[in-house]
């Protein structure tokens, strides 16, 4: 049984098909919108004001995917990896087993108490924290990234103390009351206290620096850094990079490039704000553009031009 996925910048679609020796067709019955079928974006490129990007169906047709592991294959990958964004027990045990799995790797279970009692005079600048989600929304994308990236952390933060002993968590993608996410210094007692009520259940490692290179860590200038970055937005224009740096060996089955060029288009008609900050940036970064929308970055085949 073949599975054929079939996308426009507006929507994606699916059918299956039984038999190779007949004809099969798939109908459209309606568009979303007179834009699906004749879409006209116009931006600026800084040395072009006059650069207008075009989608077309009608002029560039439909994307249609042919998934390689059929009906069968691709429910039991789906199956696979929609339980990690589950924030309940039996996500929380998706997550372990799909670490398992994938990459070889185990959480071990400690013994109560779950939290250690950390003390800040144990603690010096330069420290570093290793955080690992393991269930709901957060949790379901730290293994993505986990399983594409081969890191073993889905997010990581060091510790600074300033000349009255005080100890700050400094972290990118910290969420302020705008809902803006940040470059962040945080006290520790703050900190820790968000993530003992954090419900994705965070797996934390205090990893201090040994003596040897924290004799060399220069904490005037790391203060001088963390001071300098406080407040900027959070990396979203090196993020997506820092998952896909090859043409085409950074998808997991049965993913590839065209298809993750589809279901971008369609997710930043859907959710355009969350689009801008996942690759707008990043790509106008680094194609030297000033886009505000995904459909003004495909060329006719969906590919990056």
């Amino acid at each position: 049984m073949d599975l054929y996925v079939f996308a426009t910048p507006y929507k994606i679609a699916w059918d299956y098909y039984m038999r190779s020796n007949e004809n099969h067709t798939f109908e459209i019955k309606a568009w979303e919108e007179a834009a699906e079928m004749e879409y006209h974006c116009r931006s600026v490129f800084p040395s072009n004001p006059n650069t207008q990007c075009v989608h077309q169906v009608k002029q560039h047709g439909i994307a249609i995917f042919l998934m390689p592991s059929g009906m069968l294959g691709t429910l039991l990958s789906l199956i696979d990896v929609v339980p990690l964004f589950s924030n309940t027990g039996w996500g929380q045990d998706a997550n372990l087993a799909f670490l398992q799995k994938h990459m070889g790797t185990s959480f071990q279970k400690r013994s109560e108490p779950w939290s250690a009692n950390i003390r800040r005079e144990d603690v010096h600048s330069g420290d570093f924290l290793a955080l690992s989600k393991i269930r709901g929304r957060w949790g379901g994308f730290q293994k993505l990234e986990k399983w594409v990236t081969g890191a073993f952390a889905g997010h990581t933060a060091v510790l600074l103390k300033d000349e009255n002993g005080t100890l700050w968590v400094a972290e990118s993608g910290y969420e302020n009351k705008k809902g803006d996410e940040i470059i962040s210094m945080t006290p520790w007692d703050e900190w820790w206290g968000m993530a003992l009520k954090d419900d994705s259940n965070p797996q934390i490692a205090l990893l201090p620096l040994h003596p040897d290179v924290r004799a060399r860590f220069n904490k005037s200038a790391a203060w001088d850094f963390a001071r300098s970055m406080y407040g900027k937005p959070y990396g979203y224009h090196n993020m997506i990079f820092s998952w896909i740096d090859t043409m085409s060996d950074n998808y997991p089955p049965p993913l590839d490039a065209n298809l993750v060029m589809a279901i971008m288009s369609m997710w930043t008609r859907l959710q355009p704000h969350y689009a801008s900050n996942m690759w707008n940036e990043a790509l106008n970064k680094r194609l030297g553009t000033e886009f505000s929308s995904m459909f003004c970055f495909s060329s006719p085949s969906w590919g990056l031009s």
